[in-house]
């Protein structure tokens, strides 16, 4: 909560580089204070771990771009499409179903999309 915060009131009001660094490194001598406390679990310290670890970046960024962008091809992976189906359905209106919303929506226009995500930010 302290770096989402943290990293809100950054964005929201910090407009220069030598800012930004004293509030990372404020937030870094916290950090480094709860670990040496023993307030962070284990797994927190692995994950961080693995963050560090450029050979593992990779992994970290498909499994993070294939959520973000591909959640959108079902009403499953995105809650909003799951929203208005349902209140479309309750208002009586016509919904896609699941496999209808794939072949409707996803393919003819999201993949599309996709692929030039693709291509301008992931091809090299």
């Amino acid at each position: 909560a302290l770096a989402q915060g943290g990293a809100n009131v950054a964005s929201g009001s910090v407009t220069n580089s030598p800012e930004v660094l004293a509030a990372l490194q404020v937030l870094n001598g916290h950090f480094a204070a709860e670990v040496a406390a023993g307030n962070v679990p284990v797994e927190h310290i692995q994950i961080a771990e693995l963050l560090g670890m450029p050979k593992y970046n990779q992994f970290i960024v498909a499994v993070s771009v294939g959520a973000v962008f591909f959640g959108a091809c079902t009403y499953i992976g995105n809650g909003p499409n799951f929203m208005v189906k349902s209140i479309a359905e309750h208002q009586k209106a016509h919904a896609p179903s699941f496999l209808g919303y794939v072949f409707r929506f996803t393919l003819p226009y999201l993949l599309p999309v996709l692929a030039v995500v693709w291509w301008v930010f992931f091809r090299g």
